[in-house]
C-alpha cells in the first residue's frame, strides 16, 4: 500500500462534490511516476471513503448487486462505510469475497456493478471499486480477521493451481471445513496476480497478504508443484475426495507474420513475467536482465498491452507505442488504463496492423511494417471487422516489439489426463454452473474453462465450483 501526498480538497474539487460528482483519487504525477514501479493510484483517506460513500442513495431497489459477478452486498458495505464502521465493512465484503484489495483495484467496475448503479441516469455512478479497495486496504492496514470455519469433515480436496480461481476456490471449501491443499507451479501463489498485472497496478504486497488470509483459512500451499508432470490428476483423485483444475491461460498467442522469430520481440507474457515475477525492474538486485530499445511497440489493446506498454517505458524506453487494428472506440482496455497509459506519453496508433517484421544484419528487429485498416461489418465480438487497406504499408522503427494479443490455456494438463474432455479452444469441457468436468469429483472454473477473462469472473466461477465440490463431497460421504 503506497504512501502518499494527498493535498486539501481544491475549491474546484469541493465544486465537483457539490454537483454529485465522485471523489477523485490522488495519483502519483505523471512525471514521477514514469520513473518507479510504485503504485500508481494513492487510494482514499478515511475522510476521502465516507465522502463518496455518502453519495449513495441508498435505493429501496438496489441493481448494482446485480453486477457483481460474486453477489458483494454493495448497498450495505457501503451504508457500513458511510457510518464509519469498518471492520463491519471488511467483513460485510469478506463473506462474498476473499480478495477485496485485489478486486479493488483490478476489476472492471464501470462494466459491471457501477454500470448498474442508479445515478448512471443522473451523473456519475458511486465508485463501488475504489470504495471496495479502501475496505480491503484498511483490514491489511491494521491487521487481517480470520473469520471462524466450520469443524473439520475429514474430507480433502487438492486445488491445482493458485490463481484468482483456485485461490477463490480454496478460501470457499476451507471456511466449509474441508482441508484444502493448493498446488502452484511457480514458486509464489497468485497466478496472473503476481506474473501478469505490474507492481504499479497491483503491488505484490497485497497479494501476498491477501494469499495469507487463506492460509489462515486452513488452505495449504504446495509451490513449485507441476501437476500433469511431477504427478498426475489420476494421482491426486487416489489422494483426494475432490480435485479442482484453476491453472488459468498462460499460452501466448502470437501473430504468425514474417520476421516474428527476430531478437527482441517478447510475448506479453514472456516480459511481463520477466519484468513482474522475476523483478527485473529492480536490476541488478535480482539478476534478471532485459533488453528494453529506445523505441518500443506493441501489439494488441487490452489491459495487457497496456501493462506492457507501461512497463516498457518505466523500463527505460524513450518512446512506447500501442499498435491496435480497430479504433479508440473499440479499444478493449479500461479507460483508467488508456487514461493513466495517455498521461504517461504512451503514443496510440489506431487502425494499424503488422504485416511483417524488418531485421538488421545481427537478427534483431528494427522496424515493422504496418497496414492501414479501415472498419467494416462487425465480427463475432460484436465490433467492427478491420480490414486492410490495399497499398497502405509504412514503415515504423522499433528496436523492441511486445505482442499482446491474448493468451490461451496451457495444454498440460488437458493432453496428459485420461478422460478429461475438452473444447476446439484448448479449454476443458465443464458446466458453466458448476464447473464439473467429464471425470468423477474433477471440477474446473477460471480462464482453463472460460478461455482469457477477468479476475472477478475467475472467482466467480471459483464461487461456483465450491458449491458444487461441497455439495458433491456431502453426497459422497
Amino acid at each position: 500500500m503506497q504512501e502518499g501526498v494527498k493535498n486539501s480538497p481544491t475549491p474546484a474539487a469541493n465544486l465537483r462534490r457539490s454537483l454529485g460528482y465522485p471523489v477523485e483519487m490522488a495519483k502519483q504525477d505523471p512525471k514521477e511516476r514514469i520513473h518507479n514501479f510504485h503504485e500508481v493510484a494513492l487510494g482514499y483517506t478515511e475522510e476521502e471513503a465516507v465522502q463518496e460513500a455518502s453519495r449513495c442513495l441508498a435505493c429501496t431497489n438496489p441493481h448494482c448487486m446485480e453486477g457483481c459477478p460474486v453477489e458483494i452486498d454493495i448497498p450495505v458495505f457501503i451504508r457500513l462505510i458511510k457510518e464509519r464502521k469498518f471492520a463491519e465493512a471488511v467483513e460485510k465484503v469478506k463473506e462474498k469475497n476473499c480478495l477485496p484489495a485485489v478486486c479493488g483495484r483490478v476489476c472492471p467496475q464501470e462494466t459491471q456493478c457501477q454500470q448498474m448503479c442508479i445515478l448512471t441516469k443522473k451523473c456519475i455512478p458511486i465508485e463501488i471499486g475504489r470504495l471496495e479497495r479502501f475496505v480491503g486496504d484498511i483490514e491489511l492496514q491494521k491487521g487481517l480477521h480470520t473469520p471462524k470455519t466450520s469443524s473439520a469433515t475429514g474430507k480433502k480436496v487438492a486445488i491445482v493451481g493458485a490463481g484468482p480461481a483456485g485461490l477463490t476456490t480454496a478460501a470457499e471449501l476451507a471456511k466449509l471445513g474441508h482441508k484444502v491443499v493448493i498446488f502452484e507451479a511457480l514458486h509464489t501463489a497468485g497466478g496472473v496476480l503476481v506474473y501478469g498485472i505490474p507492481e504499479f497496478r497491483l503491488p505484490k504486497e497485497i497479494v501476498n497478504a491477501e494469499v495469507n488470509y487463506i492460509k489462515k483459512l486452513g488452505a495449504e500451499l504446495r509451490t513449485d508443484v507441476m501437476v500433469g508432470k511431477l504427478f498426475s490428476i489420476e494421482d491426486l483423485q487416489k489422494d483426494y475426495d475432490a480435485v479442482f483444475i484453476g491453472t488459468g491461460a498462460g499460452l501466448p498467442m502470437f501473430l504468425c507474420i514474417p520476421g516474428e522469430n527476430l531478437c527482441g520481440i517478447y510475448s506479453a507474457n514472456e516480459f511481463l513475467i520477466r519484468v513482474n515475477l522475476m523483478k527485473s525492474y529492480n536490476f541488478p538486485r535480482y539478476d534478471t536482465p532485459i533488453k528494453v530499445g529506445k523505441h518500443v511497440a506493441v501489439i494488441g489493446g487490452g489491459n495487457v498491452a497496456m501493462d506492457a506498454a507501461r512497463s516498457a517505458l518505466r523500463m527505460g524506453a524513450e518512446k512506447v507505442t500501442v499498435i491496435y487494428r480497430r479504433s479508440r472506440q473499440e479499444l478493449p482496455a479500461r479507460h483508467e488504463e488508456y487514461e493513466n497509459a495517455v498521461e504517461e506519453g504512451i503514443i496510440f496508433e489506431f487502425l494499424a496492423t503488422p504485416s511483417k517484421f524488418i531485421g538488421d544484419e545481427q537478427g534483431w528487429v528494427k522496424g515493422i511494417e504496418l497496414l492501414t485498416m479501415q472498419l467494416g461489418e462487425p465480427d463475432a465480438s460484436g465490433r467492427r471487422r478491420p480490414v486492410p487497406v490495399p497499398g497502405s504499408e509504412t514503415i515504423m522503427e522499433a528496436e523492441t516489439v511486445i505482442v499482446a494479443i491474448g493468451r490461451t490455456p496451457n495444454p498440460i494438463i488437458q493432453s496428459e489426463t485420461k478422460g478429461l474432455i475438452t473444447t476446439d479452444h484448448g479449454t476443458i469441457a465443464a458446466d458453466k454452473n458448476t464447473g464439473k468436468t467429464s471425470l468423477d469429483g474433477v471440477y474446473t472454473g477460471g480462464d482453463i474453462m472460460t478461455g482469457e477473462a477477468t479476475v472477478i469472473s475467475a472467482m466467480n466461477s471459483g464461487k461456483k465450483a465450491a458449491q458444487a465440490i461441497n455439495a458433491y463431497l456431502i453426497i459422497k460421504t
